[in-house]
């Protein structure tokens, strides 16, 4: 408890000011982990012609960030509770450096995997500790909400600038470059960090269940990997797909069997019982399974189809970093003004909308439809995570609100995870079927197979072959390649469309009393020794209301007397 009261000083002596510091280090800390989610989209064509992965291990190149980090959160999230939450992001800080190097100079496929999963192990080190941190220099909800604002805008922001970055690095160096870009920033956020960031620690929660974090990781590795397989081909019973699949369900389900009986559990499970919470929860998931999993396909298709360059393509992109940074900017004033239920909502409606514009993508390049869809999903898409996550921050209990802030986080990399596991193999099943009629107009068998894996293996494949037949084999998988992103793009604009009806579950108006009602609260407890019947009592209670009504800046003892309910939370009480 120590770590606690060390911040809770901390953040009495601060300022307005300081808060506002405190979150551009942590906007820098989020935009690292969400860069190197999206950075890598770009080199994707370079490094298959460097490495020559399989079509599985190019998934996994992509996918093993955010799986891992993802699987890891929940364990580093209850770590940082009991040694200090700014200790551990200081710790991932290191570990992303050192894991970024090994990814620049992997000479193999299995390397560059592993050095993925370890950036993961560094990502679940930093990511709980941002908005942790958020929710405890930012006690008012009206400022929080404007800070979440802020902290879900450099999220899709550092998605989306990613291909940018990466894009330009790969034309001008090579694709490892792409992974070198976290080293000078963790060489500026590592002694920012350690100056301006307050130290905390939860309360005494019991013993870590590091048992149950790790049958959590493992249960979620299981259940993508089953998607993963049933997207490559194989069937539902077929027994390399439903082994994973059954494996993954059943460990979580005895993850949350194993919750309910403790006494100190990781998670409190019983906060899905809440509607909004679990919805909220639910949306979360799947805008970040449409953002990621979308512009994977979408930097695939501009590089391989219209063939731009790696800048070209993320400059292409950029429409929907400034249209997700507009939606973080206002998303303060959408929440007052239209409420969780119609801001989420509309959010997956015009998400929605944006994909089913994709749809006209063709054999030709047309900027203009891609530039006005790229707005539309990024305004869309920041807009639903916007009232995503405050509805679930503001839904949980008090008391709990450590623990829900380790699954909204969760949530977010998961569905980033997700998106390109799920997504990904919808594509590839769409597009192997295109080429199976390439046998009987004479190219190898071999070939045909090679090719039915991607799209930029069937290049390869048809510059071995040359001559006609290689020209027959580019022609038809890139015809195959667009069926096939329809088809991705229709079964992505159903799934939102699935969560604007499930956005019908949240609350219809931003539950939060006006600010006077809200200092009125705040005083009850002084107010409470009136019943002694005291003189003294009557006149200290009368003394304090004019005192709380006529304070002019209020807001910067909010810390001090909302640290005793956070203390009694579930252990990331400063979520």
């Amino acid at each position: 408890m120590s770590g606690t009261t060390t911040a809770g000083v901390r953040l009495r002596k601060a300022d307005d000011a300081n808060r506002w510091v405190v979150l551009v280090v942590l906007c820098l800390s989020l935009l690292v982990v969400a860069l190197d989610a999206t950075v890598l989209h770009v080199a994707v064509p370079s490094l298959t012609e460097d490495l020559r992965p399989s079509g599985t291990a190019l998934l996994w190149i992509v996918d093993a960030y955010p799986l891992v980090c993802a699987s890891l959160l929940i364990l580093f999230g209850t770590l940082g509770d009991r040694i200090g939450r700014r200790r551990v992001l200081l710790i991932g800080y290191a570990l992303f450096g050192l894991a970024s190097v090994l990814a620049a100079t992997a000479d193999t496929s299995g390397v560059l995997i592993a050095a993925r999963a370890l950036l993961g192990v560094g990502g679940a080190m930093i990511m709980p500790a941002t908005l942790s941190i958020l929710r405890q220099v930012f006690p008012d909800r009206r400022e929080r909400a404007l800070a979440i604002g802020v902290w879900t805008a450099v999220a899709a922001v550092g998605a989306a600038t990613g291909p940018v970055v990466g894009g330009f690095l790969v034309e001008h160096f090579w694709w490892g470059s792409v992974f070198l870009i976290n080293i000078p920033l963790m060489a500026v956020i590592l002694p920012l960090g350690r100056w301006l960031l307050p130290e905390s620690r939860g309360g005494d929660d019991g013993p870590w269940d590091v048992l149950g974090a790790l049958m959590a990781a493992a249960g979620v590795l299981g259940l993508v990997l089953g998607v993963k397989r049933l997207g490559g081909g194989a069937g539902l019973l077929d027994p390399v797909a439903l082994g994973p699949l059954t494996l993954g369900l059943a460990l979580l389900i005895l993850f949350v069997r194993r919750q309910k009986r403790r006494r100190h559990p990781l998670i409190d499970v019983s906060m899905f019982a809440r509607p909004a919470f679990s919805t909220a929860v639910g949306c979360i998931v799947l805008a970040m399974l449409a953002l990621v999993g979308l512009q994977l396909i979408a930097v695939q298709y501009l590089q391989l189809v219209l063939g731009l360059t790696p800048l070209e393509t993320g400059l292409r992109l950029l429409p929907l970093t400034f249209a997700a940074m507009a939606a973080g900017a206002t998303g303060s004033y959408t929440l007052r003004r239209f409420g969780p239920r119609r801001m989420v909502g509309c959010g997956f409606v015009l998400t929605a909308a944006s994909v089913l514009v994709l749809t006209a993508m063709g054999q030709h390049d047309r900027p203009a439809l891609l530039t006005a869809a790229f707005v539309l999903l990024g305004f869309g898409l920041q807009t639903t995570l916007f009232g995503a996550y405050e509805s679930m921050l503001s839904d949980a209990p008090p008391e709990r609100a450590g623990g829900a802030a380790a699954i909204g986080e969760t949530s977010y990399q998961l569905g980033a995870g997700l998106g390109i596991a799920l997504l990904g193999s919808v594509m590839n099943a769409a597009y192997a079927p295109g080429l199976a009629s390439l046998g009987d107009k004479g190219v190898p068998a071999r070939a045909g197979a090679e090719a039915s894996h991607s799209l930029g293996e069937a290049y390869q494949v048809a510059a071995q072959l040359g001559g006609p037949m290689g020209d027959l084999l580019r022609t038809t998988a890139r015809h195959a390649f667009i069926d096939g992103l329809h088809i991705t793009l229709f079964v992505s604009a159903g799934l939102l469309l699935l969560g604007a009806l499930a956005a019908l579950r949240l609350p219809k108006v931003m539950e939060c009393p006006p600010k006077e009602p809200c200092r009125r609260s705040e005083a009850e407890p002084a107010e409470r020794p009136e019943p002694a019947g005291t003189a003294q009592a009557n006149q200290a209670a009368e003394a304090v209301r004019p005192a709380a009504r006529n304070r002019p800046v209020p807001r910067p003892m909010l810390p001090a007397r909302r640290e005793p309910a956070e203390a009694a939370g579930s252990g990331r009480a400063a979520h």
